[in-house]
């Protein structure tokens, strides 16, 4: 059988290692849903998910399907275009060290 490599080195300290798109997405949803101060239970409703699940995608822990972001970000009143670009915003500004963000589909 194959050898199972770490998705992140173990060399790298983690103050340095590239955050995880779903990091900074759920992090970006939490930062707007404060800023509304706003309860998880109510964008959760209005979204369609569970209060759990949306916990999860706040704390980078489960990637959303895009239909499951459209829903949570147009909870929020957001698209999910303007949500990506306040993404890659908010980790170019956090460090610098980021650079250009790149998506795969």
């Amino acid at each position: 059988m194959g050898e199972v490599l770490p998705l992140r080195p173990s060399s790298t300290p983690a103050s340095e290692q590239e955050p995880l798109w779903r990091e900074l997405v759920g992090a970006e949803l939490r930062r707007e849903r404060l800023a509304r101060e706003e309860r998880l239970s109510d964008v959760a409703e209005r979204a369609g998910v569970s209060t759990q699940y949306l916990s999860e995608i706040e704390r980078g822990l489960k990637d959303p399907s895009s239909e499951i972001l459209s829903a949570v970000a147009g909870a929020l009143e957001l698209s999910v275009r303007k949500l990506s670009i306040r993404v890659a915003r908010a980790s170019v500004s956090a460090s610098g060290t980021y650079g250009a963000l790149c998506l795969a589909a």
